[in-house]
């Protein structure tokens, strides 16, 4: 394979990448706008690590993906699941179930953060659980997705891959008339050689 037609399938796949990342971007800016926060993705809420408590399950400033839990299903965690719920300040966090008390009608767990030395000191209720993680982490994208939920970032993220797009198609655009050019002098040359 020539370095030629090497350069043109590197041109291509970049291309690809460059169109897959913007239209990833603005599904991810327009589905965080209208959620008001976090996207919903294929059913699952992505929420954004805010502190280290969970480490080494999941880094700060990681995306994970909890599965919503609603009605009994929230009364039927067991030990060892990892719960999002919301706290008394209206706050979420995402810990692991050490223990659950009570019966059917009123469920409590004993949640700690697998990089805490203690567990939480107050019991979760099952209705203050709003799912379930689902064992699906992308490391880091958090900054990228808080980034996405500002104003700037949700123009740049909108508008770079977009540019990027059109920088590449007028490098393109160029090669191809440089190369036509350069065809037309090799023509023109051989056609003179051969009078």
């Amino acid at each position: 394979m020539s370095w030629k037609k090497s350069l043109s399938m590197l041109g291509s796949t970049l291309n690809i990448l460059l169109f897959i990342a913007m239209v990833c971007m603005i599904f991810v800016v327009i589905t965080s706008k209208a959620s008001g926060g976090e996207p919903n993705v294929f059913g699952y809420q992505l929420k954004t690590v805010l502190s280290g408590s969970m480490e080494p399950t999941f880094k700060t400033g990681s995306i994970i993906a909890v599965e919503p839990i609603e009605g009994d299903a929230k009364k039927q965690l067991k030990v060892g699941d990892v719960i999002t719920f919301v706290k008394e300040d209206n706050t979420l966090v995402t810990h692991r179930i050490l223990e659950v008390n009570g019966g059917e009608n009123a469920v409590t767990y004993h949640t700690k953060g697998d990089n805490n030395d203690a567990a939480d000191v107050k019991p979760v209720l099952a209705e203050n659980v709003v799912g379930k993680y689902a064992d699906f982490t992308i490391p880091y994208a958090g900054h990228v997705m808080k980034y996405a939920n500002s104003k700037a970032g949700s123009i740049a993220l909108m508008i770079i891959p977009g540019v990027l797009l059109i920088l590449y198609s007028v490098v393109s655009i160029f090669r191809s008339f440089k190369d036509y050019e350069k065809s037309i002098v090799e023509k023109n040359s051989a056609n003179n050689e051969s009078l």
